[in-house]
């Protein structure tokens, strides 16, 4: 099998005219969706439609909308896959799988009675408004599309050539385009198609891979036992991490964004249960898929050898099928992150008086594109890095906080909130420039990170005394 990345020559005529119609149907799905919009009265009225779709989204739309925004790193996933087997649907899949039933079970029901827009929106009722806007600027940073500005990058670059700057920033425009045109809704029919087509596009690259070369047996021969290892030979401590990062699922605002847009908690619930069986099936066929590009490939380039391997595995008029499914992938977590983090934006950073202005979105929308692109060549192509280094300051710093109000509300105040985090966010800055030596060496930021944002909490009513103390 060939290691070259150049897709070209793989492709038939056959393959580009089935990549041309997926791409044809996704934006058909976008103007229907948009003809299906509410052409409200007022102002608010129309910022309420645009952002979640006037909340009436519907059972089949939120499963799709959901699962779809979810996968946009697939050059991410299927390179730890490639790299360290079966480490990756451990760290990708389990410990995320038991976010979302947290989710399902514990928060959906919660969260509903706040009638919140915005994930910043229910902090600042849930602790005040300087939680809100802390939390505005964590959300933001923790939205910014920059994994999947890379994977576009990355896919747009093997299969035309040119700089990857270039390629990334043709995918960005396009993206931004569509998505300011449509608002939520635009985002969410698109995902519809782009769901169908990832989904069997996965499912299609591990069936050929099976039937070409056999099961279990193959891969235990071709690849190192490390594979085998859901630990993929890293420690106990750097594995958990990933586990707490997938606790962040709780504090995500992709997840908040669907579940009030949703037209019921019932809705919402019944739909993340739905989407997370979905999830176990998509990681397996991810995970798998990779291995099987490692066994025959072990030599590839890991950031682009599951796309190199499936567009050689598979028969004319399926590559072409299989190329839309993975940009199909990465095009439905670019745009919901996209417009996520301009909302962020517009409704939660800038002042109260623009959040009813539709240009106050557009722009935000803009300058996120813009700022995803430049950090998006600051990575270097790091995905694994821009999840790790995003992730972490979001995670530790919110998800004690956010989950303790739940169980007891009313018990942290708006300063103790804003105090905790900013502990948080000084220990994970110090830990990841400046890690200190001895017994904690190898320790990493996030737990520090978690640590201080919980002794920060707990600190902030004795340090309030203490000041009444010496006034008096």
């Amino acid at each position: 099998m060939s290691k070259n990345g150049d897709l070209f020559q793989f492709l038939s005529l056959f393959d580009w005219i089935i990549f041309c119609l997926v791409l044809m149907a996704t934006f058909f799905a976008v103007v229907y969706g948009h003809k299906l919009k509410n052409q409200e009265s007022n102002e608010e009225a129309h910022i309420l439609e645009l952002l979640l779709m006037g909340r009436r989204l519907t059972l089949p739309l939120f499963i799709s909308t959901l699962v779809a925004t979810w996968y946009g790193g697939i050059f991410g996933v299927t390179q730890i896959a490639f790299e360290k087997g079966l480490y990756n649907f451990l760290t990708q899949g389990i410990f995320w799988y038991i976010a979302y039933l947290i989710f399902a079970f514990f928060i959906v029901d919660r969260v509903a009675s706040y009638k919140a827009i915005t994930l910043p929106d229910l902090v600042g009722k849930l602790f005040g408004p300087k939680s809100s806007r802390l939390s505005a600027l964590f959300n933001f940073f923790n939205v910014l599309p920059i994994a999947y500005v890379i994977s576009l990058g990355l896919f747009l670059k093997a299969l035309f050539g040119g700089p990857m700057i270039l390629m990334m920033g043709i995918g960005l425009l396009v993206v931004i385009l569509y998505s300011l045109w449509g608002g939520l809704r635009a985002v969410v029919f698109s995902d519809l198609v782009q769901f169908v087509v990832m989904c069997s596009s996965v499912a299609l690259i591990l069936f050929f891979s099976i039937g070409n070369y056999g099961g279990l047996d193959f891969l235990m021969k071709n690849l190192p036992e490390s594979h085998f290892s859901l630990t993929g030979g890293e420690s106990f401590g750097v594995t958990l991490v990933w586990g707490f990062i997938a606790l962040s699922t709780l504090v995500d605002p992709n997840f908040y964004q669907r579940c009030f847009a949703a037209a019921s908690p019932k809705v919402a619930k019944k739909g993340i249960l739905v989407s997370t069986c979905v999830w176990v099936l998509f990681d397996l066929c991810t995970t798998f898929g990779a291995m099987y590009a490692r066994a025959v490939m072990p030599e590839a380039e890991s950031g682009q050898a599951y796309i190199v391997y499936a567009l050689q595995v598979l028969p004319d008029g399926l590559k072409g099928f299989i190329l839309a499914g993975i940009l199909a992938t990465i095009l439905s977590t670019l745009d919901s992150y996209l417009f996520l983090a301009g909302t962020t934006v517009s409704f939660d950073l800038l002042p109260e008086s623009f959040r009813k202005k539709k240009f106050a979105h557009y722009c935000g929308v803009l300058g996120v594109g813009v700022l995803s692109l430049v950090l998006a060549e600051f990575f270097q192509g790091n995905i694994k890095a821009v999840w790790k280094t995003l992730g972490s300051y979001s995670a530790a710093c919110m998800l004690f906080p956010v989950l303790f109000a739940y169980l007891f509300p009313k018990k942290i105040g708006d300063g103790q909130f804003v105090f905790g985090c900013l502990m948080g966010v000084l220990m994970v800055t110090y830990w990841r420039n400046w890690p200190p030596k001895g017994f904690l060496e190898g320790m990493d930021e996030f737990y520090m990170g978690l640590l201080a944002t919980s002794l920060g909490l707990l600190l902030y009513p004795l340090i309030k005394r203490l000041k009444k103390v010496v006034w008096f």
